[in-house]
C-alpha cells in the first residue's frame, strides 16, 4: 500500500503524471513562440478551476466563506519547494549553520515567488530549525545561475542523506506520533519513503551516541516497484532498524505464535507482531496536493472520496489492532474531504467501542496553523445532497455507506432511535466545536431532514490548508489505544441494509474490521489520482477487503506463496548457472540468518573488529547457500528479535529489504590476492568503523585528497613517508582511510 494514497495507475500513465506535472507550470519548449505554427499550437497549462469542486467545499465548509477566494487564490500556484535536513546526521549541525549563515543572507535579493520576503527560511513550526521552505520554484533552481550554488547544496546533500527534500505537509504526521528511541514503529502505506526516513532520524537521534536504536521501523507498501523506491530513499539513512515489507495494509500479518509456543521458553519476549506506534498514511483521493499536481483540477470529482472511505476504515482498524496499549497511531490522509477524514474517524471510534480514544494535541506544535475537524457534513452523490442515511435510495446503498455521514447509523437505527441532528440545518461556515452551540443556516439545506451532527469530538482532528502557511493541504488525527479492541462474537450480522461478515472468535487485541459487501463496485466514480506523497496501487473495491485472522498469511490477498513444505525448495532459472534458492513468497528472496563460523571469523580477524560489537545472530543474507552469498546485512536487535518472530509463524512478513549492507563478497579481480572475501560496504563503514583496529588509516588532507583523484596510487607517491610505509604494510584487500580535519573524522576505503 503506498504512503499515503498510491493510486492505481499503470507505470505509462505514472509516466505521463509526472510528465505533465513537471510541465504544467512552463510554456512548451517545442514551441517557444506560441504564434509561430498555428498548425501545431502550443501546450497550454490545466486550468486550475473546477466548478464541482468549488460547489462541494463551500457547501461542506471547510473554510469560512469569506476567506474562500483566498484559499482557492493560493491553491492555484505552485508549492514551494522545502525540504528537511537529517537530525540524526552528525553534519546536522553544520548544514543548519550554512543555511542560517550562508545562503538565507546570498539569496536575499534574489526574486521570489508568491510574495514572500525571504528567499529561504526556517519552517517555525519544525523543532530545531531543521526544516525549511524555499520560495524558489523547481524551474528556477534549475535555470538561474545565481542559485546555482544552492542548487547543487540541496542536490549533493539529498544524495547522501543528509537533507530530504519533502512537501511541508507531509513532514507533519511523524511529529504527532511522538516517537521514542525504543518504540516499534509501523509505517503502514510507507512509498515513497519520506516519512519512513523522518521515522528513522527519531529513533536515532534520541538513541545513545555509538548505539543503535532499541526500536525498529517496519515500512510497508503495497507495490513492489514503489518497495524499491522506498528501499532506495531509506538506504541513504544506512540504518539497521529497518524491515520493509510488501503488503496489503489493510492484511497486515500480526505474525501471532500458536499455543504450542506459550508452554515453550522463548529467546525474546516477542509472542505477537505489536507496534508502540502506527503511522496509518491512507490512500486518498489526493486534492489536498493540487498545487503541485494541478492536473488533478480537471479530474476531480466528488465519487474519489466515496470509493476509497471502506478501504481508509479498513486499513485504519487493522493499524489498531497492530497496536499496543498506550500506544499512539496517527491518521492521516492528503485530503481535504470529510468523507474520507472525519467520517472515517468517526467510524474508527464507533467500531473500538470506548478502546480508542481521539487526543487533543492542540497545545503540540503551537507554531503549526491548523483549523480544527469538521462535526457536520453531508453526502453528495448524484447531483443530490444527503444529510443523512435515511436520504439514500435503496439502488446506492452499496456505494454510499451509512458510516460516511456523522452520525454512522444506518436506516433501522434511524427509525428505531433519535440520532443527534442539527434542527437549524448545515452552515457554510466552519463547524462548530463540540459545547460551542450549533450555528444557525442562512439558507436551507437542500434535504427535508436536518443536519446530523456527530458526536465525537472530532474538533481534535487538524485540517492543514494551503493559504494558512503558504503549503499543502492535509489531514492528521492522532489516536490512542485504551484498552483492548472489542472482542466480535458473532459470525455475521445485518445492519443499516449492509452485509458485514465477521471473524469469529477474536481475540481482544486483534479484533477484526468487518467486510462491508455490495453488489456493485464502491468505486465506479474513483479516480485513482493522488500525488508523490500519496499514491496507492490498491483497488479499493470492497469485495476484496476481508480480513483474515490475525495470524493471518495473506491467503485471500493478490500475494501467493508457496506451500510451508516447499519453502526452501531450489529453482534452475534459464540461462543461469546457479540456482536461486526460492522462499516461502514467490519471487523474494528468503531472509537467512548468516552462521558460516569460517567467514564470520575471517571478516572479524581480517578488520580486527572488536568483541563488543554483536555478530551473533546479528547477521542475514538472502542466500542460503554461502559459496554464493554476495552481501551480508547487519540487524540490530530489535530486528533480530521480529524476523525470529516471523520464522516461528511460518514467514508471514514479506520481507523485500532488511537491514543494513555490511560487507559485501570482493570481485574475482579484487579478491584474487586479499586475504578475506568480503570487503566493507560504504553504506555500514558509518556503524562498525568506531570498532574497527586493523586494516584502517589516517591521512593528511593531501594525500586524502591524492587517493580520491587516481584510481591507482604508488605508495611512494605519497607526501607523508610514514604514511605510506604504512600503506604498504596492510594486508591486501579493502582498508579504511581517515581524514582529520579539526574534529571531524572523514572516512573512505580502498583495495589495498
Amino acid at each position: 500500500m503506498g504512503g499515503g494514497g498510491r493510486g492505481g495507475r499503470s507505470r505509462t500513465q505514472r509516466k505521463h503524471f509526472r510528465q505533465s506535472r513537471d510541465n504544467v507550470w512552463k510554456r512548451s519548449k517545442s514551441d517557444p513562440n506560441p504564434s509561430s505554427n498555428e498548425n501545431n499550437p502550443p501546450w497550454t497549462p490545466f486550468a486550475t478551476e473546477n466548478a464541482a469542486f468549488d460547489f462541494y467545499y463551500k457547501e461542506q465548509g471547510i473554510v469560512d466563506p469569506q476567506h474562500w477566494d483566498q484559499f482557492v487564490a493560493v491553491l492555484r500556484t505552485p508549492l514551494p519547494a522545502t525540504f528537511r535536513i537529517n537530525s540524526s546526521s552528525q553534519f546536522s549541525d553544520d548544514l543548519r549553520s550554512q543555511l542560517e549563515n550562508d545562503f538565507l543572507h546570498s539569496l536575499r535579493d534574489e526574486v521570489v515567488e508568491g510574495g514572500e520576503t525571504e528567499a529561504i527560511r526556517p519552517l517555525l513550526w519544525y523543532p530545531g530549525n531543521f526544516a525549511w521552505h524555499s520560495n524558489f520554484s523547481r524551474m528556477q533552481l534549475r535555470k538561474n545561475q545565481t542559485l546555482e550554488r544552492f542548487h547543487e547544496f540541496l542536490k549533493l546533500e539529498n544524495e547522501i542523506g543528509n537533507i530530504t527534500r519533502q512537501e511541508a505537509v507531509s513532514m507533519v504526521p511523524p511529529l504527532f506520533l511522538d516517537v521514542h528511541s525504543d518504540h516499534f514503529v509501523l509505517d503502514m502505506c510507507a512509498a515513497p519513503g519520506s516519512k519512513t526516513f523522518q521515522l528513522l532520524e527519531i529513533i536515532h537521534q534520541s538513541s545513545k551516541t555509538r548505539s543503535l536504536p532499541d526500536g525498529m521501523v517496519i515500512a510497508n507498501d503495497l507495490d513492489v516497484q514503489r518497495c524499491n523506491l522506498l528501499i532506495h530513499q531509506t538506504k541513504r539513512m544506512c540504518t539497521a532498524n529497518l524491515i520493509v515489507t510488501n503488503h496489503e495494509a489493510q492484511h497486515f500479518p500480526g505474525c501471532r505464535l500458536n499455543r504450542n509456543y506459550e508452554r515453550m521458553e522463548l529467546d525474546n519476549n516477542i509472542s505477537q507482531l505489536l507496534f508502540d506506534r502506527v503511522l496509518c498514511d491512507v490512500p486518498c483521493s489526493g486534492d489536498g496536493t493540487l498545487r503541485k499536481a494541478p492536473d488533478l483540477w480537471r479530474k476531480w470529482n466528488t465519487g474519489m472520496g466515496h470509493g476509497l472511505h471502506s478501504l481508509q476504515v479498513l486499513i485504519a482498524m487493522r493499524g489498531l489492532s497492530l497496536l499496543k496499549i498506550g500506544g499512539r497511531m496517527v491518521y492521516s490522509t492528503c485530503s481535504m474531504n470529510p468523507i474520507e477524514n472525519e467520517a472515517v474517524v468517526a467510524e474508527v471510534l464507533r467500531r473500538c467501542g470506548g478502546s480508542v480514544k481521539l487526543l487533543d494535541v492542540s497545545s503540540e506544535l503551537p507554531q503549526l496553523i491548523r483549523r480544527p475537524g469538521l462535526r457536520r457534513w453531508k453526502v453528495y452523490d448524484k447531483g443530490t445532497w444527503l444529510v443523512s442515511y435515511k436520504d439514500v435510495p435503496k439502488y446506492r446503498r452499496s456505494v454510499i455507506l451509512s458510516s460516511m455521514f456523522p452520525s454512522g447509523r444506518g436506516h433501522h437505527d434511524l427509525v428505531d432511535s433519535s440520532c443527534s441532528v442539527d434542527p437549524e440545518g448545515v452552515t457554510n461556515g466552519i463547524n462548530g466545536n463540540a459545547g460551542d452551540g450549533v450555528q444557525a443556516v442562512e439558507n436551507p439545506v437542500m434535504s427535508e431532514s436536518g443536519a446530523e451532527v456527530c458526536d465525537f469530538p472530532l474538533e481534535r482532528c487538524m485540517r492543514i490548508v494551503p493559504h494558512d502557511q503558504n503549503t499543502g493541504a492535509f489531514f492528521i488525527a492522532v489516536l490512542q489505544k485504551v484498552s483492548p479492541l472489542p472482542a466480535i462474537t458473532e459470525q455475521t450480522k445485518i445492519k443499516n441494509d449492509e452485509q458485514y461478515v465477521e471473524p469469529a472468535n477474536q481475540s481482544l487485541n486483534d479484533a477484526q474490521v468487518p467486510h462491508i459487501t455490495s453488489s456493485e463496485s464502491a468505486h465506479e466514480e474513483v479516480f485513482k489520482a493522488v500525488s508523490e506523497e500519496n499514491v496507492d496501487d490498491a483497488e479499493p473495491n470492497t469485495e476484496d477487503l476481508e480480513v483474515g485472522p490475525v495470524t493471518c498469511e495473506e491467503q485471500n490477498s493478490k500475494e501467493t506463496q508457496e506451500p510451508d513444505n516447499v519453502q526452501n525448495t531450489a529453482k534452475r532459472v534459464p540461462g543461469k548457472r546457479k540456482l536461486q534458492i526460492q522462499g516461502k513468497w514467490r519471487g523474494v528472496d528468503p531472509v537467512v540468518f548468516f552462521k558460516d563460523e569460517t567467514i564470520i571469523n575471517s571478516i572479524r580477524d581480517f578488520y580486527g573488529i572488536d568483541e563488543r560489537f554483536p555478530f551473533n545472530g546479528h547477521l542475514v543474507t538472502r542466500n542460503s547457500d554461502t559459496n554464493h552469498v554476495k552481501r551480508i546485512y547487519y540487524i540490530s536487535k530489535s530486528v533480530k528479535d521480529v524476523l525470529e518472530l516471523n520464522f516461528k509463524v511460518g514467514q508471514q512478513l514479506k520481507i523485500t529489504s532488511i537491514g543494513l549492507k555490511m560487507f559485501e563478497r570482493q570481485t574475482a579481480r579484487e579478491g584474487s590476492s586479499a586475504s578475506c572475501a568480503f570487503r566493507i560496504s560504504s553504506e555500514g563503514l558509518p556503524l562498525i568503523l568506531p570498532y574497527i583496529t586493523k586494516q584502517i588509516l589516517h591521512a593528511s588532507p593531501a594525500d586524502f585528497k591524492h587517493i580520491l583523484q587516481n584510481k591507482e596510487v604508488k605508495f611512494e607517491d605519497f607526501n607523508d613517508a610514514e604514511f605510506g610505509e604504512k600503506a604498504a604494510n596492510l594486508l591486501p584487500g579493502c582498508c579504511v582511510v581517515i581524514l582529520h580535519i579539526g574534529m571531524y573524522h572523514h572516512a573512505c576505503h580502498r583495495e589495498v
